[in-house]
C-alpha cells in the first residue's frame, strides 16, 4: 500500500508528519537523546522489529537527522548519530513530554523528569513568542500566510478566512 505524501504540503505539520510517518520514529529519536547510537541498543530498548527499524533508522538518515559513522569495518557496523537537524528536534519532543505529563501521566506524575544541567533544575517546554517571550497559547495566535505559501493556492476562494494575509 502507498504512503501519502505530504512532503509538498504548505504546512509545516504536515511537512513534519511526513517525516516521521508513524510512532516509531519519534521513539528512535528519543532514543538516540538519550545516548542509544547502535541498532541492536535500538531494537532491544524498543522492541521494534529488525526490519522496521532499520527503515526508520534509513529514513532518519536520509532526512539528515541521524548520521551513519561506522566503527567496526569487517562486517561494517554503523553508530547512527543526532546531526543537527536531528538535535533540533528536541524542542518537539520536549512539547510532547510537556503534553503527556499534563494530559497522560498517572497519579504518581511523570515517569520522567527534563533535568536542564546549566541551570540545575527539572524543568519542562514551554512554548513563547520569539518576540515578546509571552506564552504563545492557540487562543492569541492566528496563522498567516508565510513567504513560502504557494502562490497559486493564495488564489483560492475563501482562503481569506481560513488565513489573513501578510
Amino acid at each position: 500500500m502507498k504512503r501519502t505524501s505530504f512532503a509538498h504540503w504548505p504546512c509545516s505539520i504536515a511537512r513534519t508528519m511526513d517525516v516521521l510517518g508513524d510512532w516509531w520514529t519519534p521513539l528512535v529519536l528519543r532514543e538516540a537523546f538519550y545516548g542509544m547510537r547502535r541498532f541492536d541498543e535500538f531494537q532491544r530498548e524498543l522492541g521494534i522489529a529488525r526490519n522496521t527499524l532499520a527503515d526508520r533508522l534509513r529514513r532518519l538518515v536520509a532526512e539528515g537527522l541521524l548520521e551513519k559513522r561506522p566503527y567496526q569495518h569487517d562486517p561494517v557496523r554503523y553508530d547512527y548519530v543526532l546531526t543537527e537537524k536531528g538535535r533540533d528536534f528536541f524542542g518537539v519532543l520536549a512539547a510532547m513530554v510537556r503534553w503527556g505529563d499534563r494530559w497522560l501521566a498517572g497519579e504518581d506524575g511523570p515517569p520522567i523528569a527534563l533535568h536542564h544541567d546549566r541551570c540545575g533544575h527539572d524543568s519542562h517546554a514551554e512554548v513563547v513568542c520569539a518576540a515578546c517571550r509571552e506564552p504563545l497559547r492557540a487562543e492569541d495566535t492566528s496563522p498567516r500566510m508565510g513567504p513560502g505559501y504557494p502562490e497559486r493556492l493564495r488564489r483560492r476562494p475563501g482562503l481569506g478566512d481560513r488565513f489573513s494575509g501578510p
